[in-house]
């Protein structure tokens, strides 16, 4: 069998990726909808591949924005979505047609096959998609970091926690973790480099710096709190991510550009 091509289609705007996944001369799927689609159905073209679904790890505007322009391109095909995200990506373009499951397997002719993951945390019905040696975590972890848990429709720290050590880090070490932003990874680089995966396995001690976090509070203006930085590390845009710990214990994700050192 010929080599899986995976070609990822960035988005500059958002240091953002989708990707066209499959076999040349077959069906293959578009992971993620936020790229020019313009983009996304030539690098199909140039392997020889028809596109045949969209697999969409969530709701977010980078990962749907050009849905309803890649459908204008390519005619029907499937469109995926967990149940959860619908409703919230009708927002940002429309043409869904099935809802997906954690565990549920997705064919794509003959040779491509995925299985759905569920990856809560970023989103609530985050999904991951497994197959063919590789990984696409959508939101959930990236090259040596790991997605915020304040973005429309978040669920909760420990859930991403659990998403990336009990799910994504049981896969095997040479799998590679496509995500939607960053370059590529693979599960034992992340197991060894991630400073995040790092302190939650033990390797590496927690934080305890005292901290001043600003967020927005209940009418939208930044309110000033204390907490503890656990961990600061660099982001994928740059910039860097923060794990604080609130008073009550409660543990966040947060970008470094709204933690202060007093």
């Amino acid at each position: 069998m010929a080599e899986l091509v995976v070609e990822r289609i960035e988005i500059p705007s958002f240091v953002g990726n989708s990707y066209v996944v499959g076999f040349p001369g077959g069906p293959c799927a578009l992971i993620d909808a936020g790229a020019d689609a313009a983009k996304m159905t030539e690098a199909a073209a140039r392997h020889g591949m028809t596109p045949a679904a969209v697999l969409l790890t969530h709701h977010h505007y980078d990962h749907v924005s050009e849905l309803e322009e890649i459908l204008d391109r390519v005619g029907e095909v499937d469109v995926m979505i967990h149940a959860f995200e619908q409703p919230l990506a009708e927002e940002f373009a429309t043409g869904y047609t099935k809802n997906i499951e954690d565990g549920e397997t997705i064919r794509i002719g003959d040779d491509l096959e995925f299985k759905a993951v569920a990856t809560p945390g970023h989103t609530q019905g985050m999904l991951s998609f497994v197959g063919h040696g590789h990984v696409f975590t959508g939101d959930t972890l990236f090259r040596e970091s790991v997605a915020g848990v304040r973005a429309p429709g978040h669920t909760t720290f420990e859930d991403l926690r659990a998403s990336i050590m009990d799910t994504l880090l049981a896969l095997p070490d040479e799998t590679v973790v496509v995500s939607g932003h960053a370059e590529p990874s693979t599960i034992g680089h992340e197991r060894e480099r991630n400073p995040f995966v790092r302190v939650w396995s033990g390797v590496d001690p927690e934080g305890d710096e005292p901290v001043i976090v600003s967020l927005p509070g209940d009418d939208g203006e930044p309110v000033d709190s204390e907490v503890r930085l656990v961990l600061e590390a660099r982001d994928y845009d740059g910039g860097t991510k923060c794990w604080i710990r609130w008073p009550d214990g409660s543990d966040d994700l947060v970008p470094g550009s709204k933690v202060k050192r007093s």
